[in-house]
């Protein structure tokens, strides 16, 4: 069992970050962040082609058909550009159901055009915005029509094709967003450099994803798979923070003294690290199941998931306060790190659903 990445994979990350440091500077992320666009086209396209959205797709459904620990790498350095782009709507949740559920015909139709960048996909499942989805859900599927209303859907203002989980959560149907019946509605965003939307199916023609009423064991299973790939993303973004907190903590001065050198500041940025390297640990142990098909992806899913998302918020938090009052304000980018953090914490569910699902797992093993 090996849980490092070879030289290769590193090559690739290097590349990747490269065009991000190039292409996606903190304030290209503020440009989208104030403007009006959803995401940034010219970076997407520029990720199209370096093959971002097909690495792990298989070369007979038109990908790179390379494999989930190159994906991984560059969903860190994705999560630590902050990159406007809806890859983890696309990738980690669009292509990954049509590679466990679709029919040879659905996979042959989306796959190429999705890995290719031309087609953007998303995953709806909330319909309410003050609650986090359950399986009260009222959207219905019934003789290839889709009724009922999702939100927010993460990247719905742009997607053109969305899996959407309907009959209380039974089925997922596949939908393509640019046909009649389907209304889009643009939402407020935490992060506006990471679009919402609210879509409405009014008999919006569509097709069952996989088995019908294998809804359920579906998502679940599409939910492990994502939650290492955002667990990726957000080691990305809590490493990034940890390193703007520490450069500043050494080059401001205060009584004479950088203020790195006071416990109250020294010991917070220990505490990140530690968080962060827990992080990386966990999220390379998902890394390891996903890419093997391992029976141990359940569990290692919920461990990157829970000390990712608690790493990435941590550090966002106190890299805000350990640039003091300028942290606070609308000009210092700190916050955008935090409305990151805050958004990929509660785009798969909150880590609290993640630990119980890690009690239920644990308890569950013979």
């Amino acid at each position: 069992m090996n849980f490092d990445f070879d030289d290769d994979h590193r090559e690739l990350q290097r590349a990747a970050r490269a065009l991000l440091d190039d292409r996606c500077t903190l304030r290209d992320v503020r440009s989208v962040f104030e403007g009006p666009a959803p995401f940034d086209a010219d970076l997407w396209d520029a990720g199209a082609a370096m093959g971002w959205m097909g690495l792990a797709v298989p070369e007979a459904d038109g990908g790179l058909g390379l494999g989930y620990l190159e994906l991984c790498l560059v969903a860190e350095e994705l999560g630590r550009a902050l990159a406007p782009i809806p890859l983890s709507s696309s990738v980690y949740l669009g292509i990954e159901a049509l590679l466990l559920a679709g029919s040879p015909d659905q996979r042959a139709r989306y796959l190429p055009r999705l890995a290719a960048g031309e087609l953007i996909a998303t995953l709806a499942v909330q319909e309410r915005r003050d609650r986090v989805a359950g399986f009260d859900l009222q959207t219905r599927f019934e003789d290839g029509r889709l009724h009922g209303v999702k939100a927010p859907v993460p990247d719905g203002e742009c997607a053109g094709l969305a899996v959407v989980v309907a009959n209380g959560g039974s089925t997922l149907a596949l939908v393509e967003l640019d046909g009649e019946g389907v209304r889009r509605e643009p939402l407020a965003s935490l992060d506006p450099s990471r679009s919402l939307a609210r879509l409405h199916f009014d008999g919006a023609a569509a097709e069952v994803l996989g088995a019908d009423g294998d809804g359920r064991h579906l998502l679940d299973r599409l939910y492990d798979r994502a939650a290492v790939l955002f667990a990726f993303e957000q080691l990305g973004g809590a490493q990034r923070c940890l390193d703007l907190a520490v450069g500043y903590a050494k080059e401001r001065y205060t009584f004479g003294r950088p203020i790195g050198s006071y416990q109250a500041v020294k010991h917070k940025l220990a505490d990140v690290f530690v968080a962060v390297e827990l992080a990386r640990s966990n999220a390379y142990y998902g890394a390891w199941a996903l890419s093997t098909g391992s029976d141990e992806l359940a569990i290692a899913a919920c461990l990157a998931r829970i000390s990712a998302t608690e790493a990435f918020q941590a550090a966002a938090e106190e890299g805000l306060h350990v640039h003091g009052g300028i942290g606070f304000t609308w000009e210092h980018d700190a916050h955008l790190f935090l409305r990151r953090a805050r958004l990929l914490a509660v785009e798969l569910g909150a880590a609290r659903r993640w630990k119980r699902t890690l009690v239920h797992r644990l308890a569950a093993r013979p």
